[in-house]
């Protein structure tokens, strides 16, 4: 009998995604298009190539009604179960698995992978569940320049073995340029070190205030117990028992952090089970019977572009939009039936609200 192995994708919530406001207060982040598709749509369909894939889970705490539509329709395209669990509070990476542990036991999964929504790679997930380490997981890894590093865990690993040593979430001061990318795959031993946690803050501790998690009991300065994060009360504890290891990416990652995403590299490593020639993909235009185009834009085929519009680079144009005569657009979305026109001129990192006419942009 074929073990098989589930995907939980973690999706936030309505307090984060800042960085794409007003965008974040109509729809959620992971809904967001980049080239020419939700941001969730790019590790679920990575996950689509995962052997013996069961089911696919997105945890977060948005209203269910705001995925319900999309849930359903990347269920029916992929046909792959899709499904969203909504917790009822923010519980953390780690927790927030362990919320849904029943759940995501129901079909006996062997191994389960765990993605953040927001990141952006080739993600190598067959070969990660083929690399069979041991311990209770896998985490995906990749060098980066050592000034960017502290921005993100960094960690250390066996060079042999591959194990993890040491690793701590964005630290004062350098200690690797090996950094954590956010995608796992562990085995079902992964619920037992979640539930060791919560259990030992349950009966012993006081944890010590942390500036990122004030929102939790201000006054005494405690975690929850069902509050876990998987970097720090995870990852580092776990570092050097044997527990854990890394797989290392040579390909490209980044996280996605603002509307103004460099388009090629979602097009290039995301949207395609294989590589294409992308000039078929991306927006080409001279300004004559199609706009004036500069570097990487994507333009769906339903969107209407004036041909004295000047686009580019930077830009996803999704289905329905309209781009008027005389508009400059560059780093970032248009979506939806939005209407850009009359010379309007946007720079840096804008996304736009809705209006009958004349979209206003509010930067970001």
């Amino acid at each position: 009998m074929e073990e098989k192995v589930v995907a939980v994708i973690m999706v936030g919530g309505p307090t984060k995604g800042t960085r794409f406001r007003p965008l974040s207060l109509n729809i959620p982040k992971p809904l967001f298009p980049i080239a020419g598709q939700p941001m969730v749509h790019h590790p679920i369909s990575a996950c689509k190539r995962i052997p013996n894939l069961a089911q696919i889970y997105l945890v977060g705490f948005y209203e269910e009604r705001e995925f319900a539509l999309y849930v359903s329709a990347i269920s029916n395209e992929l046909k792959v179960p899709v499904r969203y669990l909504r917790e009822d509070k923010p519980h953390g990476s780690a927790g927030g698995l362990y919320h849904f542990r029943n759940l995501i036991m129901e079909d006996d999964p062997s191994h389960i992978f765990l993605l953040n929504c927001d990141v952006c790679c080739s993600f190598p997930l067959p070969e990660m569940l083929e690399a069979k380490y041991g311990g209770i997981g896998t985490l995906l890894v990749i060098k980066v320049s050592p000034e960017s590093a502290n921005q993100f865990g960094e960690l250390v690993a066996d060079p042999v073995t591959n194990e993890l040593l040491h690793y701590t979430e964005k630290p004062e001061t350098f200690v690797s340029d090996r950094i954590n990318c956010g995608v796992y795959v562990f085995t079902p031993d992964i619920f037992t070190a979640i539930r060791d946690v919560s259990s030992q803050r349950k009966d012993t501790a006081i944890l010590r205030r942390v500036s990122s998690f004030k929102l939790f009991n201000r006054q005494q300065g405690l975690i929850p117990a069902d509050f876990v994060r998987l970097d720090q009360d995870i990852l580092s504890p776990l570092a050097g028992k044997k527990q854990l290891y890394t797989y290392e990416t040579l390909d490209f990652w980044e996280q996605i952090k603002s509307p103004g995403y460099d388009v090629s590299k979602v097009l290039g490593t995301l949207s395609f089970p294989v590589p294409v020639d992308l000039s078929q993909v991306l927006a080409s235009g001279d300004g004559t019977k199609i706009a004036i185009v500069i570097g990487d834009v994507y333009i769906h085929p339903s969107a209407k572009v004036h041909p004295t519009a000047k686009i580019g680079p930077n830009v996803s144009i999704s289905a329905n939009a309209r781009v008027g005569p005389g508009s400059q657009r560059f780093n970032g979305i248009l979506k939806n039936i939005y209407y850009l026109g009359l010379s309007a001129r946007s720079s840096r990192t804008w996304v736009f609200s809705e209006a009958t006419g004349i979209t206003k942009g509010k930067q970001i």
